[in-house]
Protein backbone atom coordinates (compact mmCIF):
# COMPACT_ATOMS: atom_id res chain seq x y z
CA UNK A 1 0.00 0.00 0.00
CA UNK A 2 1.11 3.84 -0.56
CA UNK A 3 -0.82 6.69 -0.44
CA UNK A 4 -1.85 8.59 -3.78
CA UNK A 5 -3.47 11.90 -3.81
CA UNK A 6 -5.98 11.83 -0.42
CA UNK A 7 -6.44 7.69 0.17
CA UNK A 8 -4.24 4.58 -0.11
CA UNK A 9 -4.28 2.87 -2.99
CA UNK A 10 -2.75 -0.58 -3.59
CA UNK A 11 0.16 -0.97 -6.40
CA UNK A 12 -1.60 -3.37 -8.64
CA UNK A 13 -4.26 -1.23 -9.04
CA UNK A 14 -2.09 1.61 -10.24
CA UNK A 15 -0.08 -0.76 -12.31
CA UNK A 16 -3.76 -1.99 -13.45
CA UNK A 17 -4.74 1.89 -14.63
CA UNK A 18 -1.06 2.28 -15.86
CA UNK A 19 -1.51 -0.55 -18.42
CA UNK A 20 -5.18 0.64 -19.19
CA UNK A 21 -4.05 3.82 -20.29
CA UNK A 22 -0.89 2.44 -22.20
CA UNK A 23 -3.14 0.54 -24.35
CA UNK A 24 -5.64 3.18 -25.24
CA UNK A 25 -2.29 5.04 -25.99
CA UNK A 26 -1.13 2.37 -27.98
CA UNK A 27 -4.73 1.59 -29.78
CA UNK A 28 -4.69 5.18 -30.31
CA UNK A 29 -1.19 5.11 -32.18
CA UNK A 30 -2.27 1.48 -33.71
CA UNK A 31 -5.25 3.30 -35.82
CA UNK A 32 -3.35 6.51 -36.68
CA UNK A 33 -0.87 4.01 -38.08
CA UNK A 34 -3.52 1.75 -40.12
CA UNK A 35 -5.08 5.40 -41.51
CA UNK A 36 -1.12 6.36 -42.25
CA UNK A 37 -0.92 3.18 -43.87
CA UNK A 38 -4.17 3.19 -46.06
CA UNK A 39 -3.10 6.61 -47.45
CA UNK A 40 0.09 5.58 -48.36
CA UNK A 41 -1.74 3.04 -50.05
CA UNK A 42 -4.17 5.13 -51.77
CA UNK A 43 -1.36 7.64 -53.08
CA UNK A 44 0.58 4.72 -54.45
CA UNK A 45 -2.40 3.61 -56.69
CA UNK A 46 -2.76 6.73 -57.84
CA UNK A 47 0.23 7.08 -58.37
CA UNK A 48 0.34 3.10 -60.45
CA UNK A 49 -2.85 4.68 -62.30
CA UNK A 50 -0.92 7.73 -63.56
CA UNK A 51 1.68 5.46 -64.68
CA UNK A 52 -0.49 3.03 -65.91
CA UNK A 53 -2.41 6.19 -67.90
CA UNK A 54 1.42 7.79 -69.31
CA UNK A 55 2.76 4.34 -70.49
CA UNK A 56 -0.82 3.89 -72.51
CA UNK A 57 -0.35 6.88 -73.41
CA UNK A 58 3.11 6.53 -74.74
CA UNK A 59 2.38 2.96 -76.23
CA UNK A 60 -0.86 4.58 -78.36
CA UNK A 61 1.96 7.09 -79.61
CA UNK A 62 4.45 4.56 -80.43
CA UNK A 63 1.91 2.94 -82.38
CA UNK A 64 0.40 5.77 -84.36
CA UNK A 65 4.56 6.57 -84.84
CA UNK A 66 4.75 2.82 -86.45
CA UNK A 67 1.84 3.22 -88.31
CA UNK A 68 3.34 6.41 -89.78
CA UNK A 69 6.43 3.94 -90.13
CA UNK A 70 4.81 1.55 -92.08
CA UNK A 71 3.40 4.14 -94.49
CA UNK A 72 7.04 4.83 -94.74
CA UNK A 73 8.82 1.85 -94.56
CA UNK A 74 6.50 -0.52 -95.99
CA UNK A 75 4.90 1.96 -98.79
CA UNK A 76 2.14 3.53 -98.54
CA UNK A 77 -1.44 2.69 -99.94
CA UNK A 78 -2.77 3.62 -103.47
CA UNK A 79 -6.66 4.57 -103.72
CA UNK A 80 -7.35 1.82 -106.12
CA UNK A 81 -5.61 -1.35 -106.11
CA UNK A 82 -3.43 -2.51 -109.69
CA UNK A 83 -4.84 -5.94 -110.50
CA UNK A 84 -2.25 -6.73 -113.42
CA UNK A 85 -0.39 -9.85 -113.04
CA UNK A 86 3.21 -11.13 -113.94
CA UNK A 87 3.06 -14.61 -114.87
CA UNK A 88 5.00 -17.59 -115.42
CA UNK A 89 4.98 -21.18 -115.91
CA UNK A 90 7.07 -24.36 -116.76
CA UNK A 91 7.74 -27.64 -116.41
CA UNK A 92 10.73 -30.27 -115.96
CA UNK A 93 12.12 -32.98 -113.73
CA UNK A 94 8.88 -34.59 -112.90
CA UNK A 95 7.66 -31.29 -111.65
CA UNK A 96 5.23 -28.31 -113.25
CA UNK A 97 5.00 -24.63 -111.81
CA UNK A 98 3.48 -21.52 -112.22
CA UNK A 99 3.47 -18.50 -110.43
CA UNK A 100 1.59 -15.08 -110.08
CA UNK A 101 2.98 -11.57 -108.43
CA UNK A 102 0.30 -8.55 -107.68
CA UNK A 103 1.66 -4.97 -106.42
CA UNK A 104 -1.90 -4.51 -105.17
CA UNK A 105 -3.18 -1.64 -102.93
CA UNK A 106 0.77 -0.90 -102.42
CA UNK A 107 2.45 2.28 -103.90
CA UNK A 108 5.32 -0.28 -105.26
CA UNK A 109 6.12 -3.40 -105.93
CA UNK A 110 8.60 -4.63 -103.58
CA UNK A 111 7.84 -8.52 -104.40
CA UNK A 112 10.74 -10.85 -106.29
CA UNK A 113 11.08 -14.40 -106.93
CA UNK A 114 13.25 -16.68 -108.94
CA UNK A 115 12.25 -20.22 -110.57
CA UNK A 116 15.05 -22.51 -111.95
CA UNK A 117 14.38 -26.19 -113.39
CA UNK A 118 17.95 -28.04 -113.80
CA UNK A 119 20.58 -26.14 -112.30
CA UNK A 120 24.25 -26.08 -113.50
CA UNK A 121 27.24 -27.71 -112.14
CA UNK A 122 26.08 -31.38 -112.51
CA UNK A 123 22.74 -30.59 -110.65
CA UNK A 124 20.47 -31.18 -114.23
CA UNK A 125 17.77 -33.11 -112.01
CA UNK A 126 17.77 -30.33 -109.13
CA UNK A 127 15.09 -27.80 -109.53
CA UNK A 128 15.10 -23.71 -107.22
CA UNK A 129 12.09 -21.94 -105.99
CA UNK A 130 12.10 -19.17 -104.16
CA UNK A 131 9.14 -15.90 -103.17
CA UNK A 132 11.28 -12.81 -101.42
CA UNK A 133 8.67 -10.04 -99.81
CA UNK A 134 10.82 -6.80 -99.84
CA UNK A 135 10.56 -4.12 -97.36
CA UNK A 136 11.56 -0.29 -97.57
CA UNK A 137 12.39 -0.71 -101.13
CA UNK A 138 12.94 -3.63 -103.59
CA UNK A 139 16.76 -3.06 -104.12
CA UNK A 140 17.48 -6.49 -101.66
CA UNK A 141 15.06 -8.81 -102.99
CA UNK A 142 15.60 -7.82 -106.71
CA UNK A 143 19.50 -8.73 -106.06
CA UNK A 144 18.32 -11.91 -104.09
CA UNK A 145 16.46 -13.12 -106.68
CA UNK A 146 19.28 -13.31 -109.34
CA UNK A 147 22.17 -14.15 -107.12
CA UNK A 148 21.17 -16.20 -104.36
CA UNK A 149 21.35 -19.78 -105.70
CA UNK A 150 24.45 -18.73 -107.06
CA UNK A 151 25.80 -17.86 -103.32
CA UNK A 152 24.27 -21.26 -102.24
CA UNK A 153 25.34 -24.00 -104.73
CA UNK A 154 28.92 -22.52 -105.23
CA UNK A 155 29.79 -22.50 -101.66
CA UNK A 156 32.47 -24.59 -100.65
CA UNK A 157 30.26 -26.43 -97.90
CA UNK A 158 27.44 -26.81 -100.39
CA UNK A 159 29.89 -28.74 -102.87
CA UNK A 160 31.61 -31.01 -100.18
CA UNK A 161 33.65 -33.56 -101.88
CA UNK A 162 33.14 -35.09 -105.04
CA UNK A 163 30.07 -36.34 -106.19
CA UNK A 164 26.66 -35.05 -104.80
CA UNK A 165 26.24 -32.89 -102.27
CA UNK A 166 24.91 -35.04 -98.97
CA UNK A 167 21.83 -33.91 -97.11
CA UNK A 168 24.11 -31.95 -94.31
CA UNK A 169 26.10 -30.43 -97.31
CA UNK A 170 23.28 -28.82 -98.84
CA UNK A 171 21.76 -27.20 -95.38
CA UNK A 172 25.36 -26.34 -94.30
CA UNK A 173 25.64 -24.90 -97.93
CA UNK A 174 22.46 -22.88 -97.96
CA UNK A 175 23.22 -21.37 -94.34
CA UNK A 176 26.42 -20.22 -95.45
CA UNK A 177 24.80 -18.61 -98.92
CA UNK A 178 22.02 -16.55 -97.03
CA UNK A 179 25.12 -15.54 -94.78
CA UNK A 180 27.60 -14.65 -97.84
CA UNK A 181 25.11 -13.03 -99.85
CA UNK A 182 23.94 -10.68 -96.81
CA UNK A 183 27.56 -9.50 -95.97
CA UNK A 184 28.15 -9.22 -99.75
CA UNK A 185 24.55 -6.66 -99.79
CA UNK A 186 26.78 -4.92 -96.51
CA UNK A 187 29.80 -4.00 -98.22
CA UNK A 188 28.08 -2.72 -101.95
CA UNK A 189 25.29 -0.80 -99.62
CA UNK A 190 28.87 0.23 -96.93
CA UNK A 191 29.91 1.74 -100.50
CA UNK A 192 27.40 3.87 -100.86
CA UNK A 193 27.65 4.71 -97.92
CA UNK A 194 24.60 3.31 -96.27
CA UNK A 195 22.01 4.45 -99.15
CA UNK A 196 20.69 1.14 -99.44
CA UNK A 197 18.18 0.57 -96.12
CA UNK A 198 16.16 -1.85 -97.58
CA UNK A 199 15.33 -5.55 -96.95
CA UNK A 200 13.70 -8.57 -97.76
CA UNK A 201 12.01 -12.49 -96.48
CA UNK A 202 12.89 -15.22 -98.27
CA UNK A 203 11.20 -18.56 -98.20
CA UNK A 204 12.09 -21.32 -100.85
CA UNK A 205 12.85 -24.51 -101.65
CA UNK A 206 15.63 -26.51 -103.07
CA UNK A 207 14.04 -30.03 -104.41
CA UNK A 208 16.21 -32.79 -105.18
CA UNK A 209 15.58 -36.17 -106.52
CA UNK A 210 15.09 -37.60 -103.07
CA UNK A 211 14.54 -34.75 -100.98
CA UNK A 212 12.48 -31.34 -100.48
CA UNK A 213 14.92 -28.56 -98.63
CA UNK A 214 12.61 -26.03 -96.94
CA UNK A 215 14.32 -22.79 -96.72
CA UNK A 216 12.82 -19.58 -94.54
CA UNK A 217 14.24 -16.50 -93.45
CA UNK A 218 10.88 -14.25 -92.20
CA UNK A 219 7.54 -14.22 -92.19
CA UNK A 220 6.89 -15.31 -95.79
CA UNK A 221 5.96 -19.02 -95.55
CA UNK A 222 5.58 -22.33 -97.74
CA UNK A 223 3.81 -25.27 -97.11
CA UNK A 224 4.00 -29.21 -98.85
CA UNK A 225 0.41 -31.02 -99.54
CA UNK A 226 0.60 -34.33 -99.05
CA UNK A 227 -1.80 -37.07 -99.12
CA UNK A 228 -4.34 -34.09 -99.58
CA UNK A 229 -3.53 -32.77 -95.81
CA UNK A 230 -0.89 -30.05 -95.28
CA UNK A 231 2.15 -32.14 -94.14
CA UNK A 232 4.66 -29.44 -93.77
CA UNK A 233 4.83 -25.54 -93.12
CA UNK A 234 7.52 -23.39 -92.50
CA UNK A 235 7.52 -21.26 -89.12
CA UNK A 236 7.16 -17.10 -89.79
CA UNK A 237 10.24 -15.80 -87.46
CA UNK A 238 8.40 -13.10 -85.44
CA UNK A 239 10.69 -10.82 -82.83
CA UNK A 240 7.39 -12.25 -80.60
CA UNK A 241 8.63 -15.52 -80.65
CA UNK A 242 10.57 -16.00 -77.66
CA UNK A 243 13.93 -17.42 -79.24
CA UNK A 244 13.88 -14.28 -81.54
CA UNK A 245 12.94 -12.23 -78.56
CA UNK A 246 15.94 -13.64 -76.38
CA UNK A 247 18.06 -12.84 -79.36
CA UNK A 248 16.90 -9.12 -80.12
CA UNK A 249 17.24 -8.91 -75.98
CA UNK A 250 20.97 -9.87 -76.21
CA UNK A 251 21.57 -8.01 -78.85
CA UNK A 252 20.41 -4.92 -76.79
CA UNK A 253 17.53 -4.77 -78.21
CA UNK A 254 13.80 -4.63 -77.55
CA UNK A 255 10.22 -6.42 -78.85
CA UNK A 256 7.51 -3.47 -78.46
CA UNK A 257 4.10 -3.86 -80.23
CA UNK A 258 5.54 -7.27 -81.51
CA UNK A 259 8.27 -5.36 -83.37
CA UNK A 260 11.93 -4.90 -83.30
CA UNK A 261 12.64 -2.02 -81.14
CA UNK A 262 8.84 -1.00 -81.86
CA UNK A 263 9.60 -0.45 -85.56
CA UNK A 264 10.32 -3.99 -88.08
CA UNK A 265 7.53 -6.29 -87.82
CA UNK A 266 10.59 -9.51 -88.69
CA UNK A 267 12.92 -10.79 -86.87
CA UNK A 268 15.05 -12.93 -89.70
CA UNK A 269 15.60 -10.91 -93.08
CA UNK A 270 18.27 -10.23 -95.55
CA UNK A 271 19.44 -6.70 -95.91
CA UNK A 272 18.01 -4.37 -93.21
CA UNK A 273 21.49 -3.34 -92.07
CA UNK A 274 20.42 -0.28 -89.91
CA UNK A 275 19.66 -3.45 -87.62
CA UNK A 276 23.01 -5.34 -87.75
CA UNK A 277 25.75 -3.20 -86.16
CA UNK A 278 25.93 -4.33 -83.06
CA UNK A 279 29.57 -5.01 -82.01
CA UNK A 280 30.64 -8.02 -80.46
CA UNK A 281 28.56 -10.11 -82.07
CA UNK A 282 28.18 -12.00 -84.86
CA UNK A 283 25.89 -11.82 -88.30
CA UNK A 284 23.22 -14.50 -86.50
CA UNK A 285 23.22 -12.85 -83.11
CA UNK A 286 22.02 -9.41 -84.36
CA UNK A 287 18.89 -7.77 -83.62
CA UNK A 288 17.90 -9.03 -87.26
CA UNK A 289 19.62 -12.13 -88.15
CA UNK A 290 19.72 -13.42 -91.94
CA UNK A 291 20.50 -17.26 -91.24
CA UNK A 292 17.78 -19.42 -92.60
CA UNK A 293 15.94 -22.42 -91.56
CA UNK A 294 16.45 -25.22 -93.47
CA UNK A 295 14.01 -28.64 -93.16
CA UNK A 296 14.75 -31.78 -95.54
CA UNK A 297 11.54 -33.85 -96.48
CA UNK A 298 12.10 -36.85 -97.83
CA UNK A 299 9.87 -36.99 -101.02
CA UNK A 300 6.88 -39.38 -101.52
CA UNK A 301 6.46 -40.36 -105.23
CA UNK A 302 2.77 -41.80 -104.56
CA UNK A 303 1.64 -38.99 -101.63
CA UNK A 304 3.42 -35.76 -102.34
CA UNK A 305 1.17 -33.46 -104.44
CA UNK A 306 2.33 -29.79 -104.52
CA UNK A 307 4.09 -27.29 -102.74
CA UNK A 308 2.81 -23.40 -102.45
CA UNK A 309 5.64 -20.69 -101.47
CA UNK A 310 4.02 -17.20 -100.36
CA UNK A 311 4.71 -13.64 -98.96
CA UNK A 312 2.76 -12.84 -96.12
CA UNK A 313 0.53 -10.78 -98.59
CA UNK A 314 -1.03 -13.99 -98.84
CA UNK A 315 -1.09 -15.67 -95.93
CA UNK A 316 -2.84 -12.30 -93.90
CA UNK A 317 -6.01 -13.53 -94.83
CA UNK A 318 -5.70 -17.03 -95.63
CA UNK A 319 -4.84 -19.81 -92.90
CA UNK A 320 -2.60 -23.14 -94.17
CA UNK A 321 -5.71 -25.63 -94.32
CA UNK A 322 -7.84 -23.07 -96.35
CA UNK A 323 -5.10 -22.19 -98.83
CA UNK A 324 -4.24 -25.85 -99.27
CA UNK A 325 -8.46 -26.87 -99.37
CA UNK A 326 -8.75 -24.11 -102.24
CA UNK A 327 -5.49 -24.71 -104.35
CA UNK A 328 -6.52 -28.24 -104.49
CA UNK A 329 -9.82 -27.36 -105.41
CA UNK A 330 -8.81 -25.71 -108.60
CA UNK A 331 -6.90 -28.03 -109.09
CA UNK A 332 -9.59 -30.39 -110.29
CA UNK A 333 -11.31 -27.88 -112.17
CA UNK A 334 -8.06 -26.73 -114.48
CA UNK A 335 -4.51 -27.77 -115.19
CA UNK A 336 -3.46 -24.35 -115.87
CA UNK A 337 -1.20 -23.08 -112.89
CA UNK A 338 -0.97 -20.08 -113.60
CA UNK A 339 -4.82 -19.36 -113.49
CA UNK A 340 -4.56 -21.33 -110.29
CA UNK A 341 -2.48 -18.74 -109.23
CA UNK A 342 -4.40 -16.07 -110.66
CA UNK A 343 -7.29 -17.21 -108.57
CA UNK A 344 -5.47 -17.19 -105.62
CA UNK A 345 -4.49 -13.80 -105.62
CA UNK A 346 -7.26 -11.82 -106.89
CA UNK A 347 -9.10 -14.27 -103.87
CA UNK A 348 -6.35 -12.72 -101.25
CA UNK A 349 -7.46 -9.40 -102.48
CA UNK A 350 -10.98 -9.88 -102.15
CA UNK A 351 -10.67 -11.02 -98.31
CA UNK A 352 -9.08 -7.40 -97.35
CA UNK A 353 -4.66 -8.39 -98.39
CA UNK A 354 -3.61 -4.81 -98.74
CA UNK A 355 0.14 -5.87 -99.22
CA UNK A 356 2.11 -7.26 -102.13
CA UNK A 357 1.21 -10.61 -103.26
CA UNK A 358 3.43 -13.12 -104.48
CA UNK A 359 2.47 -16.88 -105.30
CA UNK A 360 4.15 -19.90 -106.40
CA UNK A 361 2.60 -23.26 -106.58
CA UNK A 362 4.84 -26.12 -107.92
CA UNK A 363 3.07 -29.31 -108.71
CA UNK A 364 5.00 -33.20 -108.12
CA UNK A 365 3.42 -36.29 -110.74
CA UNK A 366 0.87 -37.14 -108.26
CA UNK A 367 -1.16 -33.44 -107.95
CA UNK A 368 -4.73 -33.10 -108.22
CA UNK A 369 -5.90 -33.91 -111.86
CA UNK A 370 -8.75 -32.32 -113.34
CA UNK A 371 -12.03 -34.23 -112.72
CA UNK A 372 -15.27 -33.87 -114.87
CA UNK A 373 -17.67 -33.89 -111.76
CA UNK A 374 -15.69 -30.99 -110.47
CA UNK A 375 -15.91 -28.95 -114.06
CA UNK A 376 -19.39 -29.86 -113.61
CA UNK A 377 -20.31 -28.16 -109.94
CA UNK A 378 -18.16 -25.14 -110.71
CA UNK A 379 -20.31 -24.22 -114.04
CA UNK A 380 -22.99 -24.94 -112.07
CA UNK A 381 -22.06 -22.78 -109.59
CA UNK A 382 -21.25 -19.54 -111.79
CA UNK A 383 -24.38 -20.34 -113.77
CA UNK A 384 -26.43 -20.65 -109.88
CA UNK A 385 -24.90 -17.32 -109.34
CA UNK A 386 -25.65 -15.50 -112.61
CA UNK A 387 -29.04 -16.32 -111.75
CA UNK A 388 -29.10 -14.75 -108.54
CA UNK A 389 -26.89 -11.68 -109.40
CA UNK A 390 -29.93 -10.99 -111.74
CA UNK A 391 -32.80 -11.68 -109.46
CA UNK A 392 -31.28 -9.08 -106.72
CA UNK A 393 -30.63 -6.42 -109.66
CA UNK A 394 -34.50 -6.70 -110.60
CA UNK A 395 -35.91 -7.46 -107.09
CA UNK A 396 -34.34 -3.61 -106.62
CA UNK A 397 -36.95 -2.11 -108.39
CA UNK A 398 -36.36 1.45 -109.41
CA UNK A 399 -32.45 2.42 -109.72
CA UNK A 400 -29.69 -0.02 -109.67
CA UNK A 401 -28.08 -1.37 -106.65
CA UNK A 402 -24.72 -0.96 -106.37
CA UNK A 403 -22.40 -3.87 -106.69
CA UNK A 404 -21.98 -3.82 -102.40
CA UNK A 405 -25.56 -4.48 -101.70
CA UNK A 406 -25.56 -7.25 -104.37
CA UNK A 407 -22.05 -8.79 -102.44
CA UNK A 408 -24.02 -8.21 -99.31
CA UNK A 409 -26.58 -10.06 -100.16
CA UNK A 410 -25.17 -12.90 -101.81
CA UNK A 411 -22.86 -13.21 -98.20
CA UNK A 412 -26.10 -13.31 -95.87
CA UNK A 413 -27.40 -16.08 -98.25
CA UNK A 414 -25.97 -20.14 -97.56
CA UNK A 415 -24.78 -20.55 -101.27
CA UNK A 416 -24.03 -24.14 -102.16
CA UNK A 417 -20.74 -25.75 -103.15
CA UNK A 418 -18.48 -22.22 -102.83
CA UNK A 419 -15.14 -23.46 -102.98
CA UNK A 420 -13.29 -24.15 -99.82
CA UNK A 421 -10.86 -21.53 -98.48
CA UNK A 422 -11.88 -18.79 -101.05
CA UNK A 423 -15.57 -19.53 -100.59
CA UNK A 424 -17.65 -16.37 -102.19
CA UNK A 425 -14.68 -14.22 -102.45
CA UNK A 426 -13.72 -16.04 -105.12
CA UNK A 427 -16.29 -15.99 -107.11
CA UNK A 428 -16.29 -12.07 -107.14
CA UNK A 429 -14.77 -11.71 -111.01
CA UNK A 430 -17.69 -13.93 -111.65
CA UNK A 431 -19.94 -11.85 -109.98
CA UNK A 432 -18.76 -8.40 -111.06
CA UNK A 433 -18.57 -9.74 -114.63
CA UNK A 434 -22.53 -10.91 -114.67
CA UNK A 435 -22.83 -7.05 -112.46
CA UNK A 436 -21.40 -5.14 -115.50
CA UNK A 437 -23.02 -7.24 -118.52
CA UNK A 438 -26.14 -6.34 -116.95
CA UNK A 439 -25.33 -2.49 -115.95
CA UNK A 440 -22.82 -1.49 -118.92
CA UNK A 441 -23.77 2.29 -118.13
CA UNK A 442 -23.72 1.96 -114.24
CA UNK A 443 -21.35 4.49 -112.69
CA UNK A 444 -19.78 2.67 -109.42
CA UNK A 445 -18.19 4.72 -107.56
CA UNK A 446 -17.28 2.01 -105.62
CA UNK A 447 -13.79 0.76 -105.77
CA UNK A 448 -13.59 -2.57 -107.98
CA UNK A 449 -11.62 -4.39 -105.39
CA UNK A 450 -12.71 -2.39 -102.09
CA UNK A 451 -13.59 -5.16 -99.41
CA UNK A 452 -14.08 -2.97 -96.46
CA UNK A 453 -17.24 -2.47 -96.95
CA UNK A 454 -18.50 -5.92 -98.96
CA UNK A 455 -19.12 -8.37 -96.22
Amino acid sequence: MFFSGRKWVAEATICTKQMKRKKRRMGKRSVKKAKREEKKKRRERRRNEKRGNQMKRICERKKYRTDLEDQDIMGAFLDKPKMEKHNAQGQGNGLRYGLSSMQGWRVEMEDAHTAVIGLPSGLESWSFFAVYDGHAGSQVAKYCCEHLLDHITNNQDFKGSSGAPSVENVKNGIRTGFLEIDEHMRVMSEKKHGADRSGSTAVGVLISPQHTYFINCGDSRGLLCRNRKVHFFTQDHKPSNPLEKERIQNAGGSVMIQRVNGSLAVSRALGDFDYKCVHGKGPTEQLVSPEPEVHDIERSEEDDQFIILACDGIWDVMGNEELCDFVRSRLEVTDDLEKVCNEVVDTCLYKGSRDNMSVILICFPNAPKVSPEAVKKEAELDKYLECRVEEIIKKQGEGVPDLVHVMRTLASENIPSLPPGGELASKRNVIEAVYNRLNPYKNDDTDSASTDDMW
